[in-house]
């Protein structure tokens, strides 16, 4: 394995859960479900809930403060991702965001407008865009190859014309896990006038991007896949996001944070989202002069990728040389995700079971990409076996996952 950018014993300091004594000896691969939460948002959540449990943006101190902590989410949220505090939405999770955005749009759209999905999407951002149809957009599907599972910009291309308004495509799949290329994607948008909107929820968790650089109208994730608590982050263009037809109640129509999450917000959580920047922070400090980037979010985000591509090398090698694993998506550490889905002949989850025998934390499903297994010919009851691990796996947790599949594997 290749040295290392960020030292994993300094990077798991920073998660209690590494010190849980039951938990201890446990290889946790089901990151994509969840990451461990870092203790900058746990001691935040704590005190949010100690000392300011109360209705924030009142008069009285502990209501100042309870506000001024969410807000400072907002901000740094809106740092971590280059752009600013007015692009930042934060809701109860990532499916309930797309549902209330779908309503937004089916507002927005005219009948006969085209709306492009995939089928390689997780099904919260492609149903909520097929739905639009029963209000008479056209749905385009942007096929993956049934081999690969790869979206191809030559067929986006075919299309492509005038009356697309809409196109919605995964950063990365939390299935075939190959990092798609949302630059491109976004500049053919534009070409034709239309919106991006990219979901994140299987990217973000490997280094938040910089939104300028992507050029997506907007983007959204799961922040407890990104170490923090249970809610959505949603990042929407603003003027983008005040010419959508209000969702949240009709007085607070000019509040742009009311608009599209109409559900009440969680003030603790919320104001405990700031603690993902801490750490994403602490992650360039480990990383020193090892990886180069212009701030410590871009630092943050090499560092998170060469390690888990370092990590993710020898575990590739090892299935390559399974004749019975098919590895869905490719098997280039350096174009995927570390969420390494695998076609056997058992259901994914029996693999899953015994796999606990051996203290590796994983699972098997469809994970909710229903179209994407039954795209590239895996019956979606049957799933895969997914194992998904961050930057803060440690090579020896590597090497204890590949024991225990080559004892579990026929």
């Amino acid at each position: 394995m290749t040295a290392l950018p960020l030292d994993p014993a300094r990077l798991r300091a920073h998660f209690p859960a590494f010190s849980e004594p039951s938990l201890k000896g446990q290889a946790f691969f089901e990151n994509a479900g969840g990451s461990y939460t870092s203790r900058a948002v746990l001691d935040k959540l704590d005190h949010f809930y100690c000392a300011t449990k109360v209705q924030p943006y009142g008069v009285y101190p502990a209501s100042r403060a309870g506000g001024e902590a969410m807000d400072l989410s907002f901000e740094r949220m809106a740092q971590a991702l280059n752009v600013t505090a007015d692009w930042i939405h934060f809701g109860p999770s990532s499916s309930a965001n797309t549902y209330v955005l779908g309503n937004a749009f089916a507002g927005w759209l005219k009948p006969g407008d085209v709306v492009i999905v995939t089928n390689q999407d997780h099904e919260a951002n492609g149903g909520t865009w097929r739905r639009l149809a029963k209000m008479g957009a056209e749905i385009r599907e942007w096929k993956v190859d049934p081999q690969t599972g790869r979206l191809s910009l030559a067929e986006l291309d075919k299309l492509l014309d005038a009356k697309v308004k809409l196109i919605a495509a995964p950063h990365c799949s939390n299935i075939s896990g190959e990092i798609n290329p949302v630059t491109e994607i976004a500049a053919r948008a534009r070409s034709v006038g239309a919106v991006t909107v990219i979901d994140g929820v299987s990217y973000a968790p490997h280094g938040l991007p910089d939104l300028q650089a992507l050029g997506a109208d907007i983007y959204f994730f799961s922040a407890y896949k990104v170490y923090g608590p249970h809610q959505g982050v949603m990042a929407v263009r603003p003027d983008l996001a005040m010419s959508l037809p209000n969702q949240g109640h009709y007085f607070n129509e000019g509040k742009p944070r009311y608009r599209l999450t109409p559900a009440g917000p969680d003030h603790a959580q919320i104001a405990a989202a700031s603690g993902i920047v801490d750490y994403l922070e602490s992650v360039a400090e480990i990383a020193g002069d090892s990886v180069e980037g212009e701030n410590p979010f871009r630092r943050a985000h090499a560092a998170m990728r060469a390690q888990e591509i370092a990590l993710a090398t020898p575990l590739l090698d090892y299935l390559r040389g399974k004749n019975s694993v098919r590895i869905i998506g490719p098997d280039d550490a350096a174009t995927r995700a570390p969420t390494i889905a695998l076609g056997l002949d058992e259901p994914g989850a029996v693999v899953a079971t015994r796999l606990a025998n051996h203290n590796i934390m994983a699972s098997g499903g469809h994970f909710y990409a229903y179209r994407l297994l039954e795209a590239v010919g895996i019956d979606p009851s049957h799933g895969v076996l997914r194992l998904s691990f961050v930057h803060y796996t440690t090579p020896e947790e590597i090497q204890q996952l590949i024991a225990a599949l080559d004892a579990e594997l026929k």
